[in-house]
């Protein structure tokens, strides 16, 4: 300690300058944060192939125009990372010991599906059909489910179920009405003017082998009393649920409600919800049935036929749910690309990455094209040529684009670096997100089996996918050259389809390939278009992302993006 002349101790130094003054406190070179974007005037492809493809007029993009400013809104992202923060809880009891089986949900999962509903995202198709009427729904459901995916299955599902319900004229009168209301309301009561329905339809010892399910359904008066166990059962918390059960006819479907004519809860015996890897606002569940109320779907011993047309439109919304988080996935990267820089330029100016982010947007836009087109073949002016159609298109289609989804977030997150890695950006959850589109309503061998399936069975389904692709003929000859390649390779498969399972899945992507090739080069700009076919059917593909060859105009893809 020194001392001044007059013997006292000298005065401290002067403290440093405040924090927010050092240099490494500056923050810059960050992107800002993308909130309050409208997600449909952004998202080019769709807002076009919605009219080209999808048959909708321009009502529809205004009305995607006002759920675009919604779920780009920054209190929508927030509800979207609290749901999937504060993932469902599962009740079994009150706390005075009464079975209650009730899932606790964050209100943030509420208000999100809320809106949903409100939009129409579930039921608009059935409630008001029309060309068009798909596309504007399915568009819809992508927007929704590009931010929040998790509350995506019960309004899938509820959308599908449809289709089984009219099965049964007298249960449908009861319930269509509730399904394609616009109301939602979280809680298990009589009487609610809206419903939303889920499926039950795996058990432990069986999985997708749906007919070596052991759960019974006995006669009771004028409906069914089922007992045993389901193995995977999504939405507990629904309203109904499509259920398969044994019965002496054989495998049959049931409507199984969650609240009984009187108010009284079904026996609904939650055992345990599933630790998934992703869907985590989502609750998937086991559950037991102990007398628990049921009436039939469709004809006795036919229950796989009853539901098969639910499970073909969840198909479809597993392509759609992976094409929009192709989207989020692409649009988080190329705004990370466009704000920061690095090596003396922006990210997205640097040709590796350019590369990688075209590449990106060049299979989300081809997913969301190939989902468009598919939605519109759902639609009630649909004719048969479109039926058959659909009955191979939507099971090539969900191999290969379902497929496509993990590998694409992990490239996507990459693009952002370590903040890809973090859980505070939404690539992250969207990784975790993409294998459960992949795995839901059939995984690549069953679906891939199921292909084949159909070639042998339903000729005309092969016929019309050919068709399909006649369309584009001519039009570009590496295309041409591998759809000649395409039918030499399908033509003795339908003739001994067993013969090629173990092949299927190779033949299944260049089918998927093809489908998605020959609508980019009818509907799509050269850039993308030209882009796709040379790296994906030309000699020299690969399908590791940033592979493009110098001659793709990657600005004019990424101009869309």
């Amino acid at each position: 300690m020194t001392a001044n002349d007059a013997g006292t101790a000298a005065a401290p130094p002067a403290p440093p300058a405040a924090r927010a003054s050092y240099p490494t406190h500056q923050v810059f070179n960050q992107p800002p944060p993308r909130v309050d974007v409208n997600e449909f005037t952004a998202n080019v492809p769709l807002a076009e192939y919605l009219s080209t493809l999808g048959g909708a007029g321009a009502e529809a993009a205004e009305g995607l125009e006002v759920l675009g400013a919604v779920v780009g809104s920054a209190q929508f992202q927030e509800d979207a990372r609290l749901a999937q923060r504060n993932p469902p809880v599962l009740h079994t009891h009150s706390r005075y010991g009464q079975r209650i089986d009730e899932v606790e949900y964050h209100p943030a999962y509420h208000r999100i599906i809320g809106q949903a509903v409100a939009a129409g995202a579930h039921t608009s198709a059935w409630a008001a059909p029309g060309a068009g009427a798909n596309a504007r729904r399915a568009a819809a459901f992508m927007l929704f489910a590009q931010v929040e995916p998790g509350h995506a299955c019960p309004i899938s599902m509820s959308h599908a179920a449809v289709e089984s319900l009219q099965l049964a004229p007298e249960l449908a009168g009861e319930w269509l009405p509730r399904l394609f209301s616009r109301e939602y309301s979280p809680e298990l009561a009589e009487g609610k003017p809206g419903a939303l329905f889920g499926m039950a339809m795996t058990e432990k010892q069986g999985g997708s082998d749906v007919r070596a399910n052991t759960t019974r359904a006995e006669p009771f008066d004028d409906h069914f009393l089922l007992a045993g166990h389901k193995w995977f059962c999504s939405a507990p918390m629904s309203d109904a649920f499509l259920v398969l059960a044994q019965e002496d006819a054989g495998l049959g479907c049931f409507l199984v409600p969650r609240v009984l004519p009187g108010g009284e809860r079904n026996p609904f015996l939650l055992q345990r919800l599933k630790d998934k890897a992703g869907n985590r606002s989502n609750a998937s569940s086991e559950v037991e049935f102990a007398n628990t109320h049921g009436w039939r779907i469709g004809e006795p011993g036919r229950g796989v036929r009853a539901i098969i047309g639910m499970v073909g439109r969840t198909r479809l919304d597993c392509v759609l749910g992976t094409a929009a988080g192709m989207r989020q996935s692409v649009a988080e990267a190329v705004w990370h690309a466009r704000h920061r820089r690095a090596f003396g330029a922006r990210l997205v100016d640097q040709p590796a990455m350019a590369n990688v982010l075209a590449d990106l947007a060049l299979e989300a836009e081809a997913a969301a094209i190939v989902g468009m087109r598919l939605a519109r073949s759902f639609d009630d002016d649909a004719g048969t040529s479109e039926s058959a159609f659909r009955r191979l298109a939507v099971a090539v289609t969900k191999y290969w684009v379902c497929k496509r989804g993990p590998n694409h977030a992990y490239e996507a997150m990459e693009c952002l670096g370590g903040n890809g890695y973090i859980e505070d950006f939404p690539l992250a959850m969207r990784y975790r997100e993409q294998p459960v589109m992949a795995i839901w309503e059939g995984t690549g061998n069953v679906i891939a089996l199921d292909v084949l399936r159909a070639m042998a069975v339903e000729l005309e389904s092969v016929d019309a996918f050919f068709a399909e692709l006649r369309l584009a003929s001519g039009t570009h000859a590496i295309l041409d050259d591998f759809v000649a390649g395409l039918k030499e390779a399908v033509s003795p498969v339908r003739l001994a389809p067993a013969d090629f399972a173990g092949s299927a899945r190779a033949l299944v992507e260049k089918m998927a390939l093809a489908l998605q090739a020959s609508l980019l080069v009818r509907y799509a700009p050269s850039a993308v278009a030209d882009a796709f076919v040379v790296s994906r059917l030309g000699p020299g593909r690969s399908f590791n992302y940033g592979t493009l060859p110098d001659s793709v105009d990657l600005d004019g893809i990424l101009a869309r993006a």
